[in-house]
């Protein structure tokens, strides 16, 4: 690897007594120790909290580190899995946290991918009122995207994060060479989340995108260095002018309120969260041009980009009445209106909450098709 490669970037969440450094470097996993002495302190007592599938893999390379620079560390493993980001789950942390009587200023680690990430930094929030907590995302998503910005979430049957807090981390520490551990199904999903921040606010990059997809795929060093550079960016500059989601941070889910959707009718059991915002977006492009907002043409550009990225782009078969059931309970809704993110152009997203029903009616049944098996 290029020695410019190993260059550390940083870029600073400004939010006052909130704000916090997202540190990306390839290799970095190993100095997490020293940088949470310099962050917090004289070091004490932490735990990572990871899953099943990463855990294995990097949970001895990060307590190494730890315990090196002065830190006690114990673990809480869960299982791996989206249909796993649940109150039990939940549960099993607090539980943890409770046996291992950390104290309001000793954090625990999120070591792993959105599901993690997410489940972390809402015990952190809830635990003796709020404790320290710090990103270590794993996954492609969660190092574009779900690692920075203070979400966090469980899910429930009736809709997905609808249980959860914003909830700042005070470190985000990325290292890109962890993803060469990812299947390919993995990076596919991951990728459908750095396209969207082409699509609602950066032309150019959707365009360097397609131009780069393979190498994306390939977990080319240069191309992921550079796609995690542009989103994380992105992300800040949307959190530091909108972190509780009040106005244009909601252009971040763009796909998600029919990608939502379609998680909670499959039970979160078919579809990797990339891949289903990816589907939602696909949705949202046609919607777009369907109510006169975009131009044609547009829906299929999207297409041919998530294409590119090995994508499913076949919208499962329910009626209309369970897709608007579904999206119903999404948490972005404004009191009975359905929220949705569309787009004037490639680059260009906006919010639209007055989509009558009937023109979603005519969406469904414009994709009412058997769905594509998800790709593996």
């Amino acid at each position: 690897m290029a020695d410019s490669l190993k260059t550390s970037h940083i870029y600073r969440v400004d939010l006052g007594n909130r704000s916090y450094d997202i540190h990306i470097e390839p290799g970095c996993l190993k100095g997490l120790g020293p940088a949470l002495n310099q962050l917090l302190g004289k070091p004490a007592r932490c735990m990572i909290i990871s899953n099943v599938t990463v855990a294995p893999l990097y949970m001895a390379t990060v307590r190494s580190s730890l315990e090196q620079a002065g830190w006690q560390v114990s673990e809480c493993i869960l299982a791996d899995g989206e249909r796993y980001k649940n109150l039990d789950s939940f549960g099993q942390i607090m539980d943890a946290l409770m046996q291992a009587r950390l104290s309001r200023n000793e954090p625990v680690i999120a070591l792993g991918g959105g599901v993690v990430g997410d489940m972390t930094g809402f015990a952190a929030s809830c635990y003796r009122r709020g404790i320290p907590f710090v990103q270590v995302p794993t996954t492609v998503l969660a190092q574009v995207d779900s690692s920075v910005g203070g979400k966090t979430a469980i899910n429930h049957p009736h809709g997905k994060n609808m249980i959860g807090a914003f909830y700042q981390p005070k470190l985000v520490w990325i290292d890109p060479e962890v993803l060469h551990t990812l299947d390919c199904r993995e990076v596919r999903a991951g990728i459908a989340e750095a396209i969207k921040y082409g699509l609602i606010r950066d032309a150019a990059f959707f365009t360097w995108m397609q131009e780069n997809m393979q190498a994306a795929l390939a977990l080319d060093p240069a191309v992921i260095s550079t796609m995690i550079h542009t989103c994380c960016r992105h992300k800040a500059e949307v959190v530091m002018g909108d972190e509780t989601e009040q106005g244009a941070r909601a252009l971040l889910n763009l796909g998600h309120t029919f990608g939502h959707a379609i998680e909670a009718m499959t039970h979160y059991t078919e579809y990797l969260h990339g891949e289903a915002v990816a589907l939602g977006t696909l949705l949202a492009a046609r919607l777009s041009e369907q109510a006169g907002f975009a131009p044609q043409g547009t829906e299929t550009a999207v297409t041919d980009c998530f294409r590119q990225a090995g994508l499913p782009l076949a919208i499962p078969a329910f009626d209309a009445a369970m897709w608007l059931d579904a999206m119903g309970h999404d948490k972005k809704n404004i009191g009975s209106r359905i929220r949705y993110i569309l787009l004037h152009e490639i680059g260009n997203a906006f919010i639209a909450d007055d989509i009558p029903a009937d023109a979603i009616e005519q969406l469904i049944q414009s994709y009412q098709r058997p769905a594509e098996p998800v790709h593996t």
